[in-house]
């Protein structure tokens, strides 16, 4: 069962056609990585997975319902590449605050601190951290409510190998409770952490496959090196 559909998606910004048509599934359950260089398109399709990004044809359908819904609103955790947090406040203030807006347990909190490993900064102010402690202050608000569906747009950037080790191992174990996430990159390492991958170059679809069957079917032993011939080939 796909928890997303998208249909011939055509989006056009600031004059210029960025997807010119483009379908794909993301099933149930998943981790699903949307990979490509930067400018190739993955915000503009997260944006209107979640229905904030104007369309301008296709239909995508999310849990059942069209992007955008009203219904959808406590059912997806976003996580935005620049962080969408309140600097002023502290991380737990922050966590207070939306876990309020979705009626979450205070319970909830604690766990999305747990979780971004962030118990030791759960007082400081916002403002004075790093743009890596920002991103997972971002990524603890998206986990609030435990979501079905979570879409993460560079979720790693800016992180310490061990880090994006654990932070991909929650993401997994996310998975295996029922969740499912979409989590875009530019870092092509990161595709044999996804079970399914999208990959994307200027606005367009080129593969959609496990990173094992896109190997082999270009012959490459590296993600990037597959990459390329796929957009060669």
């Amino acid at each position: 069962m796909a928890a997303i559909r998208v249909d011939r998606l055509r989006v056009v910004r600031g004059g210029g056609l960025v997807i010119p048509e483009l379908s794909c599934e993301v099933a149930s359950g998943s981790v699903t990585g949307l990979l490509g260089p930067s400018g190739s398109g993955k915000s503009t399709l997260i944006r209107s997975i979640v229905g904030v990004q104007r369309v301008a044809g296709g239909r995508i359908d999310v849990l059942g319902a069209p992007a955008g819904s009203r219904s959808l609103r406590a059912r997806i955790g976003y996580m935005t590449q620049a962080a969408s947090v309140y600097t002023d406040l502290t991380l737990r203030e922050n966590l207070r605050f939306f876990a309020r807006v979705l009626g979450a347990p205070a319970s909830a909190v604690h766990q999305a601190i747990d979780d971004v490993d962030m118990s030791d900064q759960a007082d400081r102010v916002v403002s004075r951290m790093s743009g890596g402690q920002r991103a997972r202050v971002s990524l603890a608000a998206a986990l609030l409510g435990s979501p079905e569906l979570l879409v993460l747009d560079e979720p790693t950037v800016g992180l310490d190998p061990v880090l994006r080790r654990d932070l991909w191992e929650l993401f997994h174990r996310l998975a295996s409770g029922g969740a499912t996430l979409l989590v875009s990159s530019h870092v092509m390492d990161e595709a044999d952490r996804c079970s399914s991958l999208l990959l994307l170059r200027d606005g367009r679809l080129i593969a959609q496959d496990t990173p094992a069957a896109i190997r082999a079917r270009t012959g490459a032993e590296q993600m990037d090196e597959a990459f390329l011939r796929l957009v060669e080939s």
